[in-house]
């Protein structure tokens, strides 16, 4: 009998966004399927998007896309404050967002992540974490952020969190008590950045955020990016300070970016009707 060639089996990985919607991702290989003590942890391959790393169940990073996210996280902050010099990510285990730090001349960049099996995966699976890593001025530390946060004595220049969705391991960085923790550890003219969701799926909790934000913050300026893998592709990040401004920044963005420039950090704080009315309630 003739042979022919074995022919790779696809499974669809789907994630919902809705109960009705969502996005779904092919793959003939799941390299990673691992439950740590906070969560499921899965990598896959995917033709049109790379390796893809999704913790219980949600689209984290891919190989393809996870520039758009991680530019947009990191540089406005530095725009802002181009004399940045200790650098705090919270989450972030897949190593992006410590990527982009490292591009700016700054003295520390620790990056405290509460699961360590996703370092370990991303390590093996997106070489962009090992490098970084190796970096002198990197500090990794297995911990929970917002525990961290509670010892730490000597003021950041800049935060960074990185957190997926408000439930399980995260749900904590989601919360008033944490908003006034980060206040605590910044410095006079400190930032902080962090992702808020999707204004098209998320708009009443990113509502909820603002909110409490402004109670803390003297500055509270939500702005917007793509994502293609993340719900609606269409992504928000909030910049928070007790005074500084990201419009008035005169900084200038680091050579080599693939995404983020001068222009687009301008036009993302320029929100859409529906989510600016919905952020200044």
């Amino acid at each position: 009998m003739r042979k022919g060639k074995k022919r790779k089996v696809l499974r669809e990985i789907r994630e919902f966004h809705s109960s009705s919607s969502g996005i779904f991702f092919m793959t003939g290989e799941i390299l990673l399927r691992k439950k740590s003590d906070y969560q499921l942890i899965e990598i896959i391959a995917n033709e049109q998007f790379g390796n893809i790393l999704f913790l219980d169940g949600l689209v984290q990073t891919t190989e393809k896309d996870e520039f758009y996210y991680h530019e947009m996280l990191v540089h406005p902050a530095f725009v802002s404050n181009p004399q940045a010099r200790r650098v705090l990510i919270i989450g972030g285990g897949g190593g992006g967002a410590l990527r982009e730090v490292l591009r700016y001349p700054v003295e520390e960049a620790y990056l405290v992540e509460i699961d360590g099996m996703v370092i370990e995966a991303a390590k093996k699976y997106f070489p962009w974490l090992e490098s970084a890593l190796q970096d002198n001025r990197s500090r990794l530390l297995v911990d929970d952020g917002a525990e961290f946060l509670k010892q730490n004595k000597q003021p950041f220049d800049i935060i960074i969190v990185d957190s997926s969705e408000p439930i399980g391991p995260s749900a904590v960085l989601h919360q008033e008590e944490f908003y006034l923790s980060l206040k605590n550890n910044i410095s006079e003219n400190g930032e902080i950045v962090m992702q808020a969701g999707s204004p098209f799926y998320h708009l009443d909790q990113i509502r909820e955020i603002s909110q409490k934000l402004k109670t803390i913050f003297g500055t509270v300026r939500f702005y917007t990016g793509p994502v293609p893998t993340y719900p609606g592709g269409y992504w928000s990040y909030v910049f928070l300070s007790n005074g500084v401004d990201p419009l008035k920044s005169e900084g200038q963005p680091v050579a080599g970016l693939k995404y983020f420039t001068q222009e687009i950090h301008k036009a993302a704080f320029a929100l859409p009707e529906f989510f600016k009315s919905a952020v200044t309630d």
